[in-house]
């Protein structure tokens, strides 16, 4: 929940206003709650009221909801849109890896696509990564790194508190800008794809709702906290990373930092997407595809894809932005309110109903928007 995305929230802030603040609130209780709603779509009540698992994943999820369509269709199209939103993920980790790197060391005469491929070299022990709990274990370096670079940027911040100024905030804002920023703050929050696995593997499940309660809240209060000092620090001036806005024998330690933690961000999307991959071919089970060799083919060629769409696709962060809009919203608002209403329908209160139908609208809206702006601003680029 605390991803390199939390660096733009600043940047939010300074094109979306007041408004800016409530939607890191909403996005946090929204968040919290679609995350709840599909893994509740994971369990039946059985003939004593008591609630059994009979689905493991989001694709179990899909089929369940799809079974008058052709079969499986709804898990062939929620697997190849986690794919994608994964490898996209995985590729926007090693294009921040070789930016980093090159500002950090702009007098080695080395372009960025060679820093790429150097990060990448850190990367190949990857493939030899099969349980979710060494992933776990970098992910708590990852979040140890994030602190670091939250401390130091915020304890610059405090030390100008006599620039603050709430003049700064904007009472009006334009369209397009605003949907950037709500871009920016509801990504900072999605986590939807890894939510079932990451239930699946909890000693004790029935604490995986206080668990999100309790995650949401402390991020919600981190982001706030975070974007407002910093905005309220350098107000127009601020950056879209705003760690371009330090002084530079600041801003040297903090890329070598964001460079450690892109590379420990990378395993998660990197496991959870050669998960779906290898589960779907080898879902015959026929004994060729069960091999160990099999299954450190499949991890490394994806490992090389990313290495490869990151050094050739041009335009990648608007690429990106496009398709965070289709597969992001999907993932994270539009797929687990339906399902959830397709699920339950019968045992929902009003409310409840109410909630998804709106969730699920003013997602639908939110990404239709994105889709036409990042589109427009693509067209523009390629002329």
């Amino acid at each position: 929940l605390q991803g390199i995305f939390v660096l733009g929230l600043p940047y939010a802030l300074l094109h979306s206003g007041y408004s800016g603040l409530f939607l890191i609130i909403l996005a946090a209780a929204l968040c919290c709650y679609t995350g709840k709603i599909l893994i509740a779509c994971l369990y039946e009540e059985n003939e004593d009221g008591q609630l059994i698992k009979v689905r493991d994943t989001y694709e179990d999820i899909a089929n369940a909801c799809c079974k008058r369509l052709p079969p499986r269709l709804g898990g062939i199209v929620v697997n190849v849109t986690q794919v994608m939103e994964l490898t996209m993920t995985c590729i926007l980790y090693l294009v921040v890896s070789g930016n980093l790197l090159s500002y950090s060391f702009p007098r080695v005469p080395v372009t960025e696509k060679t820093w790429s491929v150097i990060a990448f070299v850190t990367l190949l022990p990857c493939v030899f990564i099969k349980t979710l709990k060494i992933v776990s274990q970098l992910s708590q370096l990852c979040s140890l790194v994030h602190f670091i670079i939250i401390l130091v940027v915020m304890t610059y911040c405090l030390t100008q508190t006599h620039q603050w100024s709430w003049a700064k905030f904007r009472l009006s804002i334009e369209f397009e800008d605003f949907l950037v920023s709500v871009g920016v703050i509801i990504f900072s929050y999605t986590s939807q794809i890894f939510l079932p696995t990451l239930e699946g593997n909890m000693k004790n499940p029935g604490e995986f709702s206080c668990m999100l309660n309790w995650t949401h809240f402390f991020a919600c209060v981190l982001k706030t906290t975070f974007a407002l000092t910093a905005f309220l620090t350098w107000g127009e001036e601020t950056k879209e990373i705003i760690t371009d806005n330090l002084p530079s024998f600041l801003e040297t330690l903090v890329n070598l930092c964001l460079l450690a933690k892109a590379l420990l961000s990378y395993p998660l999307p990197f496991f959870a997407a050669t998960e779906i991959v290898y589960a779907c071919i080898s879902r015959e089970n026929h004994s060729k595809y069960g091999s160990p060799l099999f299954s450190l083919g499949v991890r490394g060629s994806f490992l090389l894809l990313t290495l490869l769409m990151a050094m050739f696709i041009p335009h990648f962060a608007m690429l990106m932005g496009l398709t965070g809009s289709v597969t992001g919203a999907a993932m994270t608002f539009l797929l687990p309110s339906l399902f959830h209403l397709k699920l339950k329908w019968k045992k929902l209160s009003f409310l409840e109903k109410c909630a998804d139908i709106s969730i699920f609208t003013l997602s639908f809206l939110c990404s239709l928007a994105g889709i036409v702006c990042s589109t427009k601003r693509l067209l523009q680029v390629f002329g």
